[in-house]
């Protein structure tokens, strides 16, 4: 079950299991199981952490409605969404700006505006959306600003968190319709997840630091009902305490999954995924964006790099078939920058 994977998975007695005989490995496997299958429908906390209750629903959903039982897969193909499959950190950054702007933010009396070159060093320092405002804000700006025709800046924590909330909010509207007006896929990366979806060895997922509502349009627009159900897990920003560059999102998806991460690989455009990817302890193919194409991603540990998995021809096989054998195998050898 899902429940027992996740068990395997996290817990340092698994590592003991497999050196057992097997007859032990039976009963021991066959004991966590009944313990699985006694959780509460609410959740049952069992070896240090909760047994999430067993759902169905397949799709589109928070890490609460993921549709994966764990079974059935040998290794997991994990796409981040903005950046890998559509280029949006341009339409976020026009729609923050948009957002600013209609907040009539101002700090000194001058404009709250992203720059492209600002742009790009946020989304390669910070993940999600309101911890990108409030580095801007504390590190970069060093004050918030004003706001609505001259309401004072924010005063204390919480009045910081309400206006970043409402700006964030109204970002999301303003997104969603330059989304729906702009979105298209980036080349291959749709031909490579109809592969995976077609594979019963390999599992896929989404993982992405935006929240929930942006990635549904996302996902609604760029991959189409059919693909979007057959994800077998979406983990997004809402899912998770940290966000990317902490390697959270992955080790949850891993652990949703019941798969050994060092069988996940991830597909990643920025240096903050990359980190949280190799954070996990998993495999990452950087997808580069103009944005992001004079970052030292093998310096950082990056296992393959292309300007495009269409430009390459990156298929499935090219990703995993020498993983197969061998679990250390380099990837896209013969394809990668």
């Amino acid at each position: 079950t899902r429940s027992s994977s996740l068990l395997r998975l996290r817990q340092p007695w698994y590592a003991r299991l497999l050196s057992s005989s097997p007859k032990e490995q039976h009963f021991t496997m066959k004991a966590e199981l009944l313990l699985a299958l006694t959780a509460t429908a609410a959740g049952t906390i069992c070896h240090g952490f909760t047994i999430p209750p067993p759902t169905s629903t397949r799709g589109l959903t928070s890490l609460s409605e993921s549709s994966s039982d764990g079974s059935g897969g040998e290794f997991a193909l994990l796409f981040d969404c903005d950046g890998v499959i559509i280029e949006t950190e341009e339409l976020h950054r026009l729609a923050y700006n948009a957002a600013f702007k209609e907040f009539d933010l101002k700090i000194e009396g001058g404009d709250v505006e992203w720059s492209v070159p600002y742009y790009d060093v946020l989304q390669n320092t910070v993940g999600g959306g309101k911890n990108k405002m409030f580095y801007h804000f504390r590190n970069t700006t060093k004050a918030f600003p004003t706001f609505d025709g001259g309401t004072a800046a924010p005063a204390n924590p919480e009045e910081e968190q309400e206006l970043v909330d409402r700006l964030q909010a109204r970002k999301t509207d303003l997104y969603k319709e330059l989304i729906a007006e702009k979105a298209t896929p980036r080349p291959g990366v749709l031909e490579l997840m109809d592969q995976a979806l077609a594979d019963p060895t390999v599992r896929v997922g989404v993982c992405s630091a935006s929240t929930k509502e942006a990635v549904t349009k996302v996902l609604d627009v760029t991959l189409g009902e059919e693909r979007r159900k057959g994800l077998d897990v979406t983990i997004l920003g809402n899912d998770v305490s940290r966000l990317k560059p902490d390697p959270m999102i992955y080790e949850t998806a891993a652990a949703k999954l019941g798969i050994d991460p060092m069988r996940c690989v991830v597909i990643e455009d920025s240096i903050v995924g990359l980190k949280a990817a190799k954070g996990a302890g998993m495999r990452c193919v950087v997808t580069y964006t103009t944005s992001t194409e004079r970052e030292d991603f093998y310096g950082l540990g990056a296992d393959a790099k292309v300007p495009e998995l269409g430009s390459k021809g990156v298929t499935l096989g090219m990703i995993f078939d020498a993983l197969r054998s061998d679990p250390n195998a380099e990837i896209l050898k013969d394809v990668r920058d």
